[in-house]
């Protein structure tokens, strides 16, 4: 008896959060992808049209970007189509997004210069360094991270929050909460 069954790709492993071993039979696809998608980022990265560079980020994250989103450009991401972008989002200068875990960005979100978005990461063994840790990053409505911050695998940052300029944010931040340090500490609260 011949089994159906079907069997997620790695790409979709890695978006239900698996760990995935160095020497997973699929692990070449990650490269693939990542220099299928440089391809794209080169020719959005080299545009001054706002449209244009949508449209490139739409094939890059495989969704529809909204006319309300600005990126300037430079913009770095080793997949795309892990990325989710809502509506009227402006992605400034120099960001960095590792997606292969995930990152969702909500409506009405400030992303500063420099922002590093880290979806993945690897174990502390030695032993099984090699392999992708994922983890999902989710940016929720009207919050604004600041120039040079970091969010790291696995961080939920809550509505209307600020994350400092510089900061490292490896923990959750609650939504209308300032964070900002490394790591990341809730510094007030916002009325």
């Amino acid at each position: 008896m011949v089994s159906n069954q079907y069997s997620p790709n790695i790409f979709e492993r890695l978006w239900k959060g698996e760990t995935i071993s160095a020497t997973d039979p699929e692990v070449y696809r990650l490269r693939e992808a990542s220099f299928a998608t440089k391809k794209l980022l080169v020719q959005m990265n080299n545009s001054s049209d706002p449209a244009e560079i949508r449209d490139l980020l739409s094939q890059i994250t495989g969704s529809k970007i909204d006319e309300s989103v600005a990126v300037f450009t430079p913009l770095y991401i080793n997949y795309g189509k892990h990325t989710k972008i809502g509506k009227n989002v402006f992605i400034n200068f120099d960001c960095v997004f590792l997606d292969l875990g995930g990152i969702i960005i909500e409506d009405n979100v400030l992303i500063a210069p420099k922002v590093s978005l880290l979806s993945e990461g690897h174990p502390i063994s030695p032993n099984e360094r090699q392999s992708l840790v994922p983890g999902r990053i989710h940016i929720k409505k009207n919050t604004w991270i600041g120039a040079g911050a970091t969010l790291l695998p696995g961080v939920t940052i809550g509505e209307n929050a600020v994350v400092a300029a510089g900061a490292v944010v490896s923990k959750d931040v609650p939504a209308n909460s300032i964070v900002g340090g490394v790591p990341a500490k809730i510094i007030k609260s916002i009325q």
